[in-house]
């Protein structure tokens, strides 16, 4: 009988939503039980216990070693790979952090990997976008291989709350690389929601036009309390920075509500929004590509509008 070991993240004593988001993933396999696994230096028993409330978790368990104090992919890895031997599946959330581990563990285990699971349709059968999005192929595994896989966070609702999984304390005997090292971590602090959590989004493209002017789009986004992106255009502008792009080679996010401001609809920028609830355009050619998949549009100057619909929230 399948099962799954997925590994979960967290920073701050938090449970990832992409985690929660990968809890379902695995869930829909059906399997015979899904484990998490979360690695750390220190007291894992807070993150456990967020862990084991989510439906569809059969065991939390936590593995404790100084080297797991900051999540690095070459020290994370070997410790998966000692653990997979029980299991038919091995998942991450598409994450920076899964897609730069997980790829380790396959290549150790010898079997390829399937990245960002959009469906799961069988036990060892799964859905993958390819082309930007623009196709949809679906993977079959063959039997007797491991099955490693990155679960597409904007494709799956975060797990809902009512498990009651046990917590086990494991200990691995793991031979872990000392030419890795951790160095230093900068992350940007914002009172902002998290671009890739946010229920509400509005993205900046080139037509904004300088970094100065992008002050009218972290405006309105704070205004109606949304997490702010880019398109690629406006990064390599250097309109702002890259740790805020949308697209198939920035953040691919799900929000309720979706503001496509002074963009014109580049394909690689529509691969990261197509799982939006809600898309808004504002751009002053009315012929923008981005009109075709918006839900609602307006044409026009977006120096005029986006204040215009701030006034009318006020």
């Amino acid at each position: 009988m399948s099962r799954v070991l997925l590994i979960g993240e967290f920073d701050n004593g938090r449970l990832s939503d992409g985690t929660a988001k990968a809890v379902s993933c695995a869930a829909a396999i059906k399997t015979g039980g899904v484990d998490v696994v979360v690695f750390g230096a220190g007291d894992l028993s807070g993150v456990a216990a967020q862990a084991v409330k989510l439906a569809g978790v059969s065991k939390v368990i936590t593995v404790t070693h100084p080297a797991n104090e900051h999540p690095l992919a070459a020290v994370i890895a070997p410790q998966v790979v000692a653990m997979a031997g029980g299991y038919t599946h091995v998942l991450v959330s598409n994450s920076s952090f899964g897609k730069d581990m997980l790829p380790r563990v396959a290549a150790v285990l010898g079997v390829p990997q399937i990245s960002d699971i959009m469906k799961v349709e069988g036990e060892r059968t799964f859905q993958r976008p390819t082309y930007a999005g623009n196709a949809i192929v679906t993977v079959e595994v063959p039997a007797g291989l491991t099955i490693c896989g990155t679960v597409r966070n904007a494709s799956f609702a975060v797990a809902p709350e009512g498990g009651s999984a046990a917590i086990e304390a494991k200990s691995l005997d793991v031979a872990l690389p000392t030419s890795t090292r951790f160095v230093g971590r900068e992350t940007a602090k914002s009172d902002r929601p998290d671009l890739q959590t946010a229920k509400r989004v509005v993205s900046g493209g080139r037509g904004v036009g300088s970094s100065e002017n992008f002050k009218v789009i972290f405006s309105f986004a704070d205004k109606v309390g949304a997490g702010v992106g880019a398109s690629r255009a406006a990064v390599d502008a250097g309109y702002v920075s890259n740790e805020l792009q949308v697209g198939q080679t920035g953040k691919i996010i799900a929000p309720e509500l979706y503001f496509a401001v002074g963009i014109s609809g580049a394909i690689q920028h529509l691969a990261g929004i197509k799982d939006a609830g809600t898309i808004v355009a504002i751009n002053k050619d009315e012929e923008a590509p981005i009109f075709e998949i918006a839900d609602l549009g307006l044409v026009g100057d977006l120096f005029e509008l986006l204040p215009a619909l701030e006034k009318a929230l006020a």
